[in-house]
């Protein structure tokens, strides 16, 4: 079972891809989507949305996750996160994915054992997860540890074994 999880954000939009089978998982590719701060909002998200199109087309994942964002101070900047969070959600939908989506304490939680690591924590226990990976910045190692937080959270681990039990 192949999982993307994605990190949103409107200047960075982490990705991580793990496959996952039975409780092992792998590392297949990680990355981030960039848009330019110089464009206006619509081309930004448009240049998030082909990015993670062609993610998506290049690796072709069974599931997908998707961090929640959370409401700051700054409502301007919380709804253009809002509206990158919604390239997030519509480009796994395109492919037919439903999506799993998860509080950023209950990834920390799932990854590091504690509900408000920091950034480096989780970096370093997703690399102590997923051996020999390297991670492209702090956003692909997020959108990472959403992967891995939807394997153990049953999403990934119970559809294939959903679909083992129909086959035989």
């Amino acid at each position: 079972m192949r999982v993307i999880g994605i990190d949103p954000g409107l200047r960075n939009m982490g990705w991580g891809i793990i496959d996952v089978a039975g409780s092992r998982l792998s590392h297949v590719a990680n990355g981030i989507c960039h848009s330019d701060a110089a464009q206006d909002l619509p081309a930004r998200l448009l240049a998030l949305h082909g990015q993670l199109t062609r993610v998506f087309a290049t690796y072709r994942p069974h599931q997908a996750a998707v961090e929640h964002t959370f409401v700051n101070k700054d409502g301007a900047g919380t709804l253009k996160l809002g509206q990158a969070r919604g390239i997030a959600l519509l480009v796994p939908a395109q492919a037919g994915l439903q999506v799993g989506e998860y509080a950023p304490n209950a990834v920390k939680k799932t990854v590091v054992g504690v509900g408000h690591a920091d950034k480096g924590q989780i970096a370093h226990m997703v690399r102590m997860q997923l051996p020999g990976v390297e991670i492209e910045g702090p956003d692909a190692a997020d959108a990472l540890a959403v992967a891995i937080c939807h394997a153990h959270q049953g999403g990934a681990s119970a559809l294939a074994a959903a679909v083992a039990r129909a086959a035989s």
